[in-house]
This record gives structure tokens, C-alpha cells and sequence, in this order.
């Protein structure tokens, strides 16, 4: 009796789907915080988290919680806008197991699919037969069928191949009473249940409602409209429609059932495509030029302004300030082009191009498909934020509607950048809505309300892609009037009469200021080490920056072939949310708001999300709207373990440049200790290295005694010039470069005065960039080490010289880390204003010489940092003078820093270094074998990176090289003095 007076409604639940789920069931703090927000403005806290493996699980879940009265959430990948992939229930996450392309009948063109299946992949599976799944949201990479079917998806290729409506042939669903039915066109379709009787008793009650209400069923819909996503489709019932089933149930957001099994249309993809790209004044006159192109079968219509296009994409924009681009498709490259110039002549446009090379229109859909994220900040950084996202109405009035939208936007003091389906007349648009305060939420109700009777006024939907959630749905009474929103509520009831799925949405909907994600945040700016510079008034703000994840969920992207970006490594090897940038900041958000995760900075549930970041910063570069989780990581490791005993990996790799200084003198004793294995193993157990790793050898000779040694047989003093060169370099002695592979800094020196370039280095004092006490948290003494570091440099920036830096992370550190800890000390600015990579400080400072010829093929990897901050365009160009042809890989190698040294990280990093690194070195390394690449030597592995090349040595066996190293050897005479000056490692 005292065990069950301790039990709570939520551990009574739990226990029994615990008992009667064979998936995995989570009421942690950790997994609800991770589903209290989707992509929208909303939040919602669940009570748990159930992950069912299969149709009979969903089945066997539904039952218990309907026996609890507790109400249930479908999701997916959570990329809704509106604020329906939330909920106050149960959340069945159905991207964990229910992920399975069950048949592909090419000649039918069918596909029948599980729920969980990311859209991506099932387009990959059908593309060998030529055909693909028309809808295509911009999410295409992580949004699943099953939350495709529950908004009504629709996408850029809608005004050729429709909705996710108008491709669905039949539904499997199970009903929250229990019902398991079959759906498709015609009464006769609603099949299921062991006696039948419970589909006949759903297709008895939805007879009557459609019987009972032919009129306004007939009349209450707007017409002229490709994209009328609100509210239920209860036209789809009529008769005259074909009595479509599966269609009605589309687009109804978790309220109706769960889908757990759809047959699908598939179409034919075209075997070429061409995209024209058409400038005009600005986003109205684009939008009136949309309709007219639409007689001419294009396969998209997308148009975006100037507000949404970053000067380095404007560069690859014809002249405008506006413009629409316009697909099409053919049976031959040719075909496609010519449509793509016919469309070009017909368009009344101020300027135009066609482009076919496919890479170029990988470029171009980029700057579209990220407008999701880039949206988010206007021009001058402030927020903007969905509310009024996906608005419809007919093509032809598309352009009138715009300027009266833009001034009503004005009338209430707001701006946003619309873009979108213009072919379509289908627009998103970010505002920069104040979220945070009374007066702000009272505008954006009031914002709302007039933007909805505008649209009607033309005619249009209040949603015409992503749904109404939380967002519209209180607002339908506008658009359909009270009868229909009255049968919308009947409709629900006959699928769902307990109102167990989704309650609060579309039917008997809440007010659309409530349960709004900001109020929870706190009011006051948190104490942070990091400056946040661009968040917040003045920044410093970091629930700001937390806030900066909308939840569109690019970091989730999975698959063989990700492209050449780095986020997320660590949900890309272990697919799970808690392990992607989005689930780290949700974790973060709730830390804050201290309802879910209650220990604020000492929370155990965000200590472990954050164990496997990577600290990569590839989410710097690659999240649309900049979320820099390594920063974040940082800064809770900072707070987290203040005054508190830190993981032994902590004190031995974070404070590694004050060991390795040390180590130095004992190098050669410490290497020979280094290969005994008892040793060995217990240098690692005390230091928290991973079993599974080799600890690297010190080198004999430090990069800086070579340099002493070398200038006194120059006859020079230290700290001077070692080159002979007219303009002076600022070489940074790193601590990789310094203690671990001097060979590259020698092999930059001799590159560097071969160029012409004069190359001094800093005094003989302790400078370092700080990374390694940033990547564990240790920021205090970051900022010391900086701080020293900056008197050291003090001379060399008051001369203006560049930093020359070798290893990336270091510049990355010295770019981005140190002045966002030392805003406060000018000379911060100063000092990654001056930094330079290698391939960088040659071209501008030396951009007539040119480069030894190596004429090789290259394979191996970006850095995750250079790409992340630095970019690496300069390296590319340098690349190309001298012959080294090929792409780098993209993605993490997975060693990290000290990551992939920790314990209990090795199978994580591995398995990053198997996601493109590795892959791409024995691809390159076959392809020599099989004579592919001709005669000569193989391809050179490229790692500028220490951990790079250490990963690819220590997993693989491979022999990598930073690119200074390749130059060197290629120099021909003299080069000798960089390798006869080499001391052997013992």
C-alpha cells in the first residue's frame, strides 16, 4: 500500500507501457525536454516519450493510454512550424523504428512506406527506376512520411507533381480507440477491424456528417487555390471528389490517428533538369510574372527577395532585387535547357541566366532551402520568427496581396522577408515579432488577426503548406465561418470521440498567444564567459543565443552521402535527437527554464548530451541560423564543474600544452615508456585516454629549437626574421606544431621564405591560442593564457603583421574563441583580424609566386574548423595552381581535439571517421590499385589538421600530410634542408 501511495499518475503510465511496449519507453527529463518544441514559436511539455517498434507496439501503446486518459502525440522529425508536433501526452516518436520501405512497385510506380522514413531515402531508393516522390519541402533530408502526411506536405516541386495529398493512394491507421483501418478512395475502402464493425461504424458517422452537410461542404471552400492546407479536407468526401478517404485524413496533424503505414504515388523524375533564374525590382513584381510562367509546365516557381540572399550567393544572381526560380525538366540536358530559354524569353524580367551545370544549382537551391534559417535574422541581426509563415492565395493575385501584406507589416511597426511558392502564391515569412514581452505577444495577436482577414479577403488559406497547430487554428472561423469549423470539430470526433489525438489543434484549437516557448526563459541576462556578440541588445544574452534553434533540424540529416558539411557528426553516428545540435540546444533551452531540467548548470541530463559533441563547430557554419554548440559546450563545462572536481581527461588533454612543455626535455625517455604497454595502460587510465588509442610520440627536437638551431647556423638572433624575404609573416608556433609535428612548421618556413616572405616567429615566451582549455571548459584559465598570449603578440600587431597559423583549430580558436572571451581587451579584435591559414597568408602576401607543380590527385578531409570559420577557398585555389586536383571530404574526422582520446569515445569517433573521411582515403587508395588514376604515384592524403592526420594514421594506417608539407617536398633543390633537418623519433 505504501509503494502505490508513492506512485504518480506519470510512473503508473510509464510502468505499464514499460510492461506492454516491446519499444523503448523514456519519461526522463532529458527525453521530454527534447520534444517540448518543434520548429514553431510553441512549446508544450509531454509527460513521456515512447519509441513503438512496430504497427502492433503503436497499437499496444494507444491501448495504455487510453486506459490512462492521457493523450497522444504522433511525431516525426519535428519540423513543423506551427506548433503541432507538440503535445501533453504521450509523444510516439516514430523515427526510431518505424523506418522501413516495405515494397517499391516500379511498374505501378508505388511505394509503400512506414511512418519514421525520411523523405530522402526513399527518394534514393527510387531513383534507380527513374522515379521519384513529388512533394519535397526544403526539410527533404530529415522530414518523414508519416509528418509529411500529417501537414499536408507540399514543397518547391508542388506546381508540377501537387501535394502530399494528391500523391497518396491508400492509409494504414490505427485510431486512438483502438481501431486499426484501411484508407483509400470510396466508402468501400474504409476497411479493418477484427468484425468490422469499427470500420463501419468511422464510415457510418462520416456518411452522416457529409449527408447532412452537402451545402456547406460544397460551398465553404475556397476555390482557385493549389495550396489550401487549413483546416480538415471534409471536400474531399463529396462525391464529385471521388470520396477520397486517405485525402480527407491528410494534413489532419496528429488528430485523427497514426499513420502507421502509406502507399504512396511515385513519379517519373526527369532525366535532366535546368534552372532559370530571373531578376526582377523587387518580390511583387517576381510574384505577378509567377502565374504566367505556369502555362509553360515548369517544375517549380520559388521566388525570394534581396532580404533573404547573403552578398557572396548575390555574386551568382542576375541583376535585380528580386527573383524567381524556375526548374525544368527533360529527357536530355538539351531538352531541359531549351525549356529553361523559352521560359527566359518569355519572362518580363530585368535580367535572366540558365543554369545547367548541376554543382551551380546545388548552390543556388542552398540559398532557397536555408531561408527556413537565414530567415530568422534580419539584416541587421535581429530576431524574426514564424506566426504567420505559410499563407496561400490564387497565383494571379499573389503580387497585390504582397504590397498590401508589406504595408500592413508596416501599420504595425514589423518587418519580415517573404519567399516561397510563388508559382504557387504560396509565401513564408519570418517577422521580427517581440515574443518576450506583453505589448510584443498583444501585437503579434493583433498582427495576426488582420493578416488573416487580408488573406481571406483574397481569397485565401490561412496555411498553404505547413498547417495551421497552434498557430492559425483558432483563426479558421475567419476563413470558413462558425458552421464549418463546427463540422471540423465533428469530424474529429468520429475518428477520435475520446479526444485522445492531439487535443488543442485544429479542433476546439487554443488561443494562439498561449504556450508560447520565450515565457519560460528567464527575464534576466544569465552570468556567461563568452561575449554572444550577436545576441541580444548589446549581446552577452544567452538564452538568446540558445533561442537562436528554430528547430528546422539540418542537423539531423543523416545518409551515405551528406555533402560536404560537417553538422551534426555525433547524431550522424548515433542517430540520436539528444545527440544533434537541435537536441543539445532544446536540453540547453530547458536548463534554462528550469521546468524539465531542474539543476540548472549542474544538470547531469545536459552534461551527457554535451559528452559527444564533438565540439566541430560545424553547426557555426552549417545550422542556418548559426547555433555554435561548441561554444555552448564550453560555456556549461565552464559553469558545471565550477568549484567541482573535473573528469580526468580534463586536467591531462585540456591542460595538454603546459604537459607537453614539460615533456619536452624527457622526450625520448617518455617515447620509449610510451611502447611498453603496461605503461602505457596506466598513463591512460590515470589520464581518462581510451584503451583503444595510441598515445602519440613527442618529438625530439621541438619546432623551436629547430628554429634556435637553425638561425645560429644562419648567424641570426632569435626572434628575428629566419627568411630573407621583403614582407614579414608572424609564423604561430602551436602547440601540435611545436611538440608533435615540427615537420610541418619547418616545412612552412621553407615554403613561406621560397615565396618570398620574410617569416619571424613570437619571442621565446608561453603563447597559445586557448583551445584546448576551451574545448573542456576550463575558461578561466583560457582567458589567462590569452591574455598572455596577446602581451606576447603586442609587438607584431601594433606593426599590423600577419598570424600565420598552421594548425586549423588554433586559428579557429584565435579567430572566433578568443575575442568572444576577451571582448573587453582590444587588441582581441586586433589579433583575429591578423590571422591568416597557410594557403591564405600566400596569396595575399605572395600572390605572384607560384606554387611547385605536384600534379597529384588528393583525397582526406577540410577541417572541421577551417571549414566551420575559416573557410577554405584560398586552400582550394592553392591547390589548383599546383596541380593537387579532387575534392576534400567533408564532415568530422571524429578525433576532435581530445574527443576522440577520451574513454568512452572511441566508437563514436570511429564511427565519424567511417562517415566520409575514411571512406574517401580508401576510395582514393583503390583507385591507385586499380589503375584508375594512370600511371605515377597515388592520391596525396591532405590533413592539415594534427587530429586528422592522427585519426587517419591510428584507424586506418594512412600517411597524411599538411599541405605546407606537400609544397615543401615538391620545391626541388633546398628542399632537402627540411627533411636532413628532421631528428628521427625514437
Amino acid at each position: 500500500m505504501a509503494e502505490q501511495r508513492k506512485t504518480t499518475p506519470a510512473t503508473a503510465l510509464a510502468r505499464d507501457l514499460a510492461r506492454t511496449v516491446r519499444g523503448e519507453v523514456d519519461f526522463g527529463a532529458a527525453a521530454r525536454a527534447l520534444t517540448t518544441m518543434d520548429a514553431s514559436n510553441y512549446r508544450r511539455v509531454p509527460v513521456g516519450v515512447v519509441a513503438p517498434r512496430d504497427a502492433a507496439d503503436v497499437a499496444a501503446a494507444l491501448a495504455v493510454c487510453r486506459e490512462h486518459g492521457t493523450p497522444v502525440l504522433p511525431r516525426g522529425a519535428g519540423t513543423s512550424i506551427a506548433g503541432q508536433a507538440t503535445g501533453v501526452g504521450v509523444v510516439l516518436d516514430l523515427t526510431r523504428h518505424l523506418r522501413s520501405i516495405v515494397s517499391v512497385d516500379p511498374a505501378a510506380r508505388t511505394a509503400v512506406v512506414q511512418p519514421g522514413v525520411v523523405l530522402d531515402d526513399l527518394r534514393d531508393a527510387v531513383r534507380p527506376y527513374g522515379l521519384t516522390f513529388g512533394p519535397d519541402p526544403s526539410t527533404h533530408s530529415r522530414c518523414t512520411l508519416g509528418g509529411m502526411i500529417g501537414n499536408n506536405a507540399c514543397g518547391a516541386h508542388s506546381v508540377a507533381w501537387g501535394t502530399t495529398a494528391d500523391n497518396l493512394r491508400a492509409l494504414s491507421v490505427t485510431t486512438y480507440g483502438g481501431e486499426e483501418l484501411r484508407l483509400g478512395q470510396g466508402w468501400d475502402s474504409l476497411t479493418g477491424g477484427a468484425s468490422g464493425s469499427a470500420s463501419a461504424g468511422v464510415r457510418a458517422g462520416l456518411r452522416a456528417l457529409v449527408d447532412a452537410h452537402l451545402a456547406p461542404l460544397r460551398t465553404g471552400f475556397p476555390t482557385g487555390l493549389p495550396r489550401r492546407i487549413s483546416g480538415y479536407a471534409l471536400d474531399a468526401l463529396l462525391p464529385e471528389n471521388g470520396t477520397d478517404l486517405a485525402r480527407a485524413f491528410c494534413g489532419g496533424e496528429g488528430t485523427l490517428g497514426v499513420v502507421t503505414e502509406a502507399e504512396l504515388r511515385l513519379v517519373e523524375a526527369p532525366a535532366a533538369r535546368a534552372l532559370a533564374v530571373l531578376g526582377y525590382p523587387d518580390e511583387s513584381a517576381a510574384a505577378e510574372a509567377a502565374a504566367g510562367l505556369l502555362p509553360y509546365g515548369p517544375l517549380t516557381v520559388e521566388g525570394m527577395a534581396q532580404d533573404l540572399v547573403t552578398a557572396r550567393a548575390g555574386r551568382d544572381l542576375p541583376r535585380g532585387a528580386a527573383w524567381l526560380f524556375v526548374e525544368t525538366g527533360g529527357a536530355t540536358p538539351a531538352e531541359a535547357r531549351a525549356a529553361a530559354e523559352a521560359i527566359l524569353r518569355a519572362a518580363d524580367a530585368l535580367a535572366g541566366t540558365v543554369v545547367t551545370d548541376p554543382a551551380g544549382q546545388r548552390a543556388l537551391w542552398r540559398v532557397r532551402e536555408d531561408a527556413a534559417g537565414t530567415a530568422t535574422r534580419m539584416p541587421d541581426g535581429t530576431e524574426a520568427w514564424p506566426g504567420w509563415e505559410d499563407c496561400a492565395v490564387p497565383p494571379a493575385r499573389l503580387g497585390p496581396y504582397l504590397r498590401d501584406f508589406r504595408a500592413l507589416l508596416a501599420e504595425h511597426g514589423l518587418r519580415g522577408t517573404p519567399y516561397g511558392h510563388f508559382g504557387d502564391g504560396c509565401i513564408h515569412v519570418r517577422i521580427d515579432f517581440d515574443l518576450l514581452t506583453e505589448d510584443g505577444v498583444r501585437r503579434f495577436r493583433r498582427f495576426s488577426e488582420d493578416t488573416a482577414s487580408l488573406v481571406v479577403a483574397y481569397g485565401g488559406a490561412l496555411s498553404g503548406e505547413h498547417g495551421d497547430g497552434l498557430a492559425r487554428a483558432e483563426l479558421l472561423p475567419r476563413m470558413y465561418g462558425d458552421e464549418l469549423v463546427a463540422l471540423f470539430g465533428r469530424f474529429k470526433d468520429v475518428w477520435d470521440p475520446d479526444g485522445g489525438m492531439n487535443p488543442g489543434v485544429l479542433a476546439r484549437p487554443g488561443r494562439l498567444d498561449d504556450q508560447l516557448r520565450f515565457t519560460v526563459l528567464p527575464r534576466e541576462r544569465v552570468q556567461v564567459a563568452f561575449g554572444y556578440p550577436h545576441d541580444g541588445p548589446g549581446g552577452g544574452d544567452f538564452a538568446r543565443a540558445v533561442s537562436r534553434c528554430v528547430g528546422v533540424a539540418k542537423c539531423r540529416v543523416a545518409g551515405p552521402n551528406p555533402g560536404s558539411g560537417v553538422m551534426c557528426p555525433s547524431f550522424r553516428a548515433t542517430g540520436e535527437e539528444t545527440h544533434s545540435t537541435r537536441g543539445r540546444a532544446r536540453l540547453l533551452h530547458e536548463m534554462l527554464a528550469g521546468e524539465v531540467v531542474t539543476d540548472g548548470w549542474r544538470s547531469t541530463e545536459v552534461r551527457d548530451a554535451l559528452d559527444l559533441c564533438l565540439s566541430c563547430k560545424g553547426c557555426r557554419s552549417d545550422c542556418p541560423v548559426g547555433v555554435d554548440m561548441a561554444t555552448y559546450k564550453a560555456e556549461f563545462l565552464h559553469h558545471h564543474y565550477a568549484g567541482r572536481l573535473r573528469p580526468a581527461a580534463h586536467y591531462a588533454m585540456g591542460m595538454l600544452p603546459r604537459w607537453l612543455r614539460l615533456a619536452a626535455p624527457y622526450a625520448r625517455v617518455l617515447n620509449t615508456a610510451a611502447r611498453v604497454r603496461p605503461l602505457a595502460a596506466v598513463a591512460k587510465r590515470l589520464g581518462g585516454i581510451a584503451p583503444e588509442r595510441t598515445i602519440p610520440l613527442l618529438a625530439t627536437e621541438t619546432f623551436g629549437q629547430w628554429l634556435r638551431r637553425r638561425a645560429r647556423a644562419r648567424g641570426r638572433q632569435r626572434g628575428t626574421a629566419v627568411g630573407g624575404g621583403r614582407t614579414t609573416v608572424v609564423l604561430w608556433p602551436d602547440t601540435f606544431t611545436e611538440h608533435l609535428s615540427p615537420e610541418v612548421g619547418r616545412a612552412a618556413v621553407r615554403v613561406l621564405e621560397a615565396a618570398g616572405l620574410d617569416v619571424v616567429v613570437p619571442p621565446r615566451a608561453r603563447v597559445c591560442c586557448g583551445l584546448t582549455y576551451v574545448s573542456t571548459g576550463q575558461l578561466d584559465r583560457a582567458r589567462t593564457v590569452m591574455r598572455r598570449t596577446l602581451d606576447a603578440l603586442e609587438p607584431a600587431l601594433g606593426k599590423g603583421l600577419p598570424v600565420v597559423v598552421l594548425e586549423p583549430s588554433c586559428a579557429a580558436a584565435l579567430s572566433s574563441d578568443l575575442p568572444e572571451l576577451l571582448g573587453d581587451d582590444p587588441r582581441s579584435a586586433r589579433l583575429a583580424a591578423s590571422v591568416r591559414t597557410f594557403a591564405r597568408a600566400l596569396e595575399e602576401y605572395a600572390p605572384d609566386w607560384r606554387p611547385p607543380r605536384v600534379d597529384r590527385p588528393v583525397a582526406g578531409q577540410t577541417h572541421c574548423h577551417q571549414h566551420a570559420v575559416l573557410g577554405d577557398d584560398a586552400d582550394r585555389r592553392l591547390r589548383e595552381r599546383a596541380g593537387l586536383t579532387g575534392e576534400l571530404s567533408g564532415g568530422c574526422c571524429g578525433l576532435a581535439g581530445n574527443f576522440g582520446f577520451e574513454r568512452g569515445h572511441y566508437g563514436v569517433s570511429v564511427a565519424c571517421a567511417e562517415d566520409q573521411l575514411l571512406p574517401a582515403v580508401r576510395a582514393a587508395h583503390a583507385a591507385h590499385t586499380a589503375g584508375e588514376l594512370g600511371p605515377g604515384p597515388g592520391a596525396e592524403i591532405l590533413a592539415d589538421g594534427f587530429s586528422c592526420r592522427t585519426q587517419l594514421a591510428q584507424l586506418g594506417g594512412h600517411r597524411a600530410r599538411h599541405l605546407a608539407e606537400v609544397l615543401a617536398e615538391a620545391l626541388g633543390e633546398g628542399s632537402a634542408e627540411t627533411t636532413a633537418e628532421t631528428p628521427r623519433r625514437r
